[in-house]
């Protein structure tokens, strides 16, 4: 199993005084706002990914700005290591607490501030749910784009720390697209506010770094997002084929047309039928593979468009082609695909979900290729993705319980990113590096590049307190892990190369 932190950050974050921290951060924060309790802290050892488990020295919730930023400037001048959590639900071991560390969660800041139906916008604390923004903004006839499977649970803090996607950003975009400004407090304690309200900023792109910066350069602590007017007409197809690989060649055939989908998505055999018995959303279930196709905008255009893809896919050898007759039925279609990660309860104790990206026209290589990837490490693998946007979602089929199949998933998951990044793709659409896929960075970046990142870092955070071992490798684990040449072994930053 990877090392959950690189054991050379004990030398740079010696163990922290409990005691001495609590009389400087309790203090600060409102009654019940200083966790430190063994149990009160075993509630939050890990995010998503539950494989990575750790504890922090001490767990903060904070209910207002100043409570922020007091403990910021308190932990800077401690020399103590600050993880920023949301909602808890992120794949990457992002929120992992850093051992000895402070854990500032931000499920306090919960309140929608303000829904401006003639801007467009939405002004919301970091602790709102990704749904409840949608929610507020319907009766404005308004929504917000952004919608991952976890929409219900997530929180927008830390959708923009991920930079999430969701199943309709290949046409709205991800959260980087979808907000206008950020509120943040860095390490110490400084309130800066990124972006504006008006179409383009002056100055650095700033707002656009801190989106998917993973908590290394700042907290959030307010975002302003563009909403979308609901559109007039939605439309779902649902397509079924016999062969991934034409399943596949479908996705390129509709975007090579110039169509461009609300939503264009993929699940293999395993997957689907694993949904359908789960959600009963009136899948195929002998089906290799299925796409959900939707389209959305003025009736007439959706009209047009639906008669189009419809023909593109009976082309491309669908064995069925199906539109949803009624609303009732395109949720139940979306429902089955929100619902597959659950739904793999029915295939295999535990599974890791992987998250990668490839150029579309890499889609048949790569599927054929993840199977042998598969076949080789002795692990199933169900298929679920962003096919429109080449998101991957490979579901790695294991036992915890079962010595060795936990490392051999996270092999296979290695394999799979290096894939990704061997045919010009990333090593990651919307989940994040996080502690999960900190080797794969030293295959997709090089010296230089890694080098830049630790600049950039050390700019906010010199040092080196926010979320320590996280997304960007240092160059000797690179070194150690052999997919990078490193010039010394050195860094251009002292304090770095302990790491």
């Amino acid at each position: 199993m990877l090392d959950q932190f690189d054991p050379r950050l004990d030398a740079e974050f010696p163990p922290v005084d409990r005691q001495a921290l609590r009389a400087r951060l309790a203090p600060l924060l409102p009654a019940g706002g200083y966790l430190d309790g063994a149990e009160a802290l075993r509630a939050y050892e890990s995010d998503g990914l539950p494989a990575y488990r750790s504890l922090p020295a001490a767990v903060v919730l904070p209910e207002t700005l100043e409570q922020v930023r007091t403990v910021m400037k308190a932990c800077a001048e401690l020399g103590v290591p600050v993880v920023t959590r949301g909602a808890g639900t992120g794949l990457s071991g992002g929120a992992l607490p850093f051992p000895g560390g402070v854990l500032l969660v931000m499920s306090k800041f919960s309140k929608i501030l303000e829904i401006d139906p003639v801007a467009l916008t939405a002004r919301v604390q970091p602790g709102v749910r990704n749904l409840a923004v949608s929610e507020a903004a319907a009766p404005h006839g308004l929504f917000y784009a952004p919608d991952p499977s976890s929409q219900l649970a997530c929180s927008i803090g830390g959708n923009v720390a991920e930079n999430a996607g969701g199943v309709h950003c290949l046409k709205y975009g991800l959260t980087v697209h979808n907000i206008l400004a950020v509120q943040v407090v860095t390490l110490d304690g400084e309130v800066l506010t990124l972006g504006g309200p008006a179409a383009d900023a002056a100055g650095l792109d700033l707002m656009a770094l801190f989106t998917g910066s993973e908590g290394l350069l700042g907290v959030v602590t307010e975002v302003l997002l563009r909403l979308q007017p609901l559109p007039e007409t939605t439309r779902l197809i649902l397509a079924a084929f016999d062969d991934v690989g034409r399943a596949a060649q479908a996705v390129a055939a509709i975007m090579a047309a110039g169509v461009v989908p609300a939503g264009l998505e993929m699940m293999d055999g395993p997957a689907l039928r694993a949904a359908e018995d789960f959600a009963r959303a009136g899948y195929p279930k002998d089906a290799a593979a299925i796409l959900l196709c939707e389209i959305d905008g003025q009736a007439e255009d959706v009209a047009e468009e639906i008669e189009r893809v419809s023909a593109l896919l009976r082309e491309s050898g669908a064995a069925e082609v199906r539109i949803a007759r009624d609303e009732d039925e395109r949720r139940r279609f979306w429902a089955g695909r929100k619902g597959a990660f659950p739904a793999m309860g029915r295939l295999a104790p535990d599974y890791y979900c992987i998250d990668g990206t490839i150029p579309r026209k890499s889609l048949p290589f790569v599927l054929a290729e993840m199977g042998r990837l598969a076949d080789v490490h002795g692990l199933g693998v169900a298929n679920v993705f962003h096919a429109g946007d080449g998101n991957l979602h490979p579901l790695i089929l294991y036992d915890a319980n079962l010595d060795g199949d936990l490392a051999k998933a996270e092999a296979l998951g290695g394999a799979i990113l290096e894939l990704c990044v061997s045919v010009g793709g990333s090593i990651t659409g919307e989940h994040g590096v996080g502690r999960e896929k900190i080797n794969q960075m030293c295959v997709q970046f090089s010296e230089a590049e890694v080098n830049a990142f630790h600049a950039l870092k050390a700019a906010f955070d010199p040092q080196g307190l926010l979320n320590p071992g996280k997304a960007i490798p240092t160059l000797a684990r690179c070194a150690e892990y052999g997919g990078m040449h490193v010039h010394n072994g050195a860094l251009p930053f002292a304090h770095l190369e302990r790491f």
